[in-house]
């Protein structure tokens, strides 16, 4: 998916078709609904990426949207929702991209340049992943915890690896060319979704 789709402009780009036709006033979900072959791990469905990050993701055709561009381009959107309703696994986790590029955004704010906020995600990147059960995971009762160590390493190689990808695509937005702050992404940071505030 091209930066042009879900960047620069105030207003957020049209969203893939499989989520157009909403009413008025209802969050975006998921297109992933079909769940046939995907791995799952703590009720997650570990879906394909289109990335070079090293991880257990499968990788994704490259011309076709991921869960990473969907949770990008609902996000300016999504966001304002105080609840999800979850229609299906892949809800689970463009909750959980939704939070984290909150998160993202909070640590880019005053990173008046593209070098100065790479390095404020690098250092978010070297942070703990907390699994499911762990304290620190943001949403308690949205996955369930790993019924075996296994499970959970995982899917916390999962979540470090789509959280990867997701900053460096974050990056491509709320930066423009120049490499000057993007006013239309960056004032998100003052957002709280679902209650929970981003730290």
């Amino acid at each position: 998916m091209s930066g042009s789709n879900y960047e620069n402009g105030s207003r957020m780009a049209a969203p893939p078709a499989a989520a157009q036709g909403r009413a008025y006033g209802q969050v975006y979900h998921s297109s992933f609904v079909d769940e046939e072959g995907i791995t799952k791990a703590c009720g997650c469905p570990l879906l394909p990426l289109k990335t070079h990050i090293k991880g257990p993701a499968p990788v994704s055709d490259q011309e076709s949207n991921d869960i990473v561009d969907e949770a990008i381009s609902f996000f300016r959107a999504n966001v304002f929702f105080r609840n999800f309703d979850i229609k299906s696994s892949a809800d689970k986790l463009l909750i959980y991209l939704t939070y984290y590029i909150n998160v993202a955004l909070k640590r880019l704010e005053g990173c008046r340049t593209l070098a100065e906020g790479t390095k404020a995600i690098i250092n978010l990147g070297l942070e703990d992943v907390p699994v499911p059960g762990e304290s620190g995971f943001p949403f308690p009762g949205l996955f369930t915890p790993p019924k075996a160590s296994q499970e959970g390493v995982l899917f916390r190689n999962y979540l470090k690896q789509i959280r990867e990808e997701t900053s460096g695509r974050l990056l491509g937005v709320a930066y423009r060319p120049n490499g000057t702050p993007n006013k239309w992404w960056l004032a998100f940071a003052k957002r709280k979704f679902v209650n929970v505030i981003a730290l």
